[in-house]
């Protein structure tokens, strides 16, 4: 029995120790969880600026490229088709004022990384998924964000899923609303107000 006592403590030590060792790997030491659905645990307003390649602007300044054409069922359509089966993949800017950096592919503390895709024939919509990523000495590691961009809303939400870094674990709801955005979609600014209601803190 003796032998067995030992056995299972050395199991127990090891195990305590590997858990642990992963909490630190992931930056948690000394965290608390916090949960709150009537208050948000941490809030931020961004700004998304896309400016996409389309042939005549600057490949130096351009932070997004169609990655897909447009189906045929979306020229097959009236109205006309709104770029049904289009995808498009960025990595732009984000910032803390609506000023554009210049050139937009500048290194920024924060940039928005992912793709997004037009979903509806019969009006401008949009299903996004990306990555914000901050890499400063205020934040670092990653939120993941990712829902329908539903255009004609003056307001939309995506789900905050997940996160790494200083947001590991965190939940929480993105508001996106467009604040400019050119005839021709080649450039639009998005307000991007982030509130957190499950957080390591």
């Amino acid at each position: 029995m003796a032998t067995w006592s030992n056995a299972s403590l050395i199991v127990a030590a090891v195990v305590v120790l590997g858990l642990s060792s992963a909490s630190v790997a992931h930056g948690r030491r000394g965290r608390s969880f916090v949960s709150s659905y009537d208050a948000p645990c941490k809030e931020m307003r961004l700004y998304l600026h896309d400016i996409i390649y389309d042939y005549s602007n600057s490949t130096s300044n351009s932070t997004s490229a169609a990655a897909t054409k447009p189906t045929a069922l979306s020229t097959a359509v009236s109205n006309p088709g709104y770029f049904f089966g289009e995808m498009v993949v960025f990595n732009d800017p984000m910032t803390e004022r609506k000023a554009l950096p210049s050139p937009a592919m500048e290194k920024t503390a924060v940039r928005a990384q992912g793709l997004y895709l037009y979903d509806k024939k019969e009006a401008p919509n949009a299903w996004f998924a990306f990555s914000v990523v901050f890499n400063s000495t205020a934040h670092r590691g990653t939120l993941n964000l990712m829902g329908a961009d539903l255009m004609s809303e003056k307001t939309r939400d995506l789900s905050v899923v997940g996160g790494t870094g200083d947001f590991f674990m965190a939940r929480g709801v993105a508001t996106l609303s467009t604040d400019e955005a050119s005839a021709d979609l080649s450039y639009f600014r998005l307000k991007v107000d982030i509130k957190l209601y499950e957080c390591y803190v």
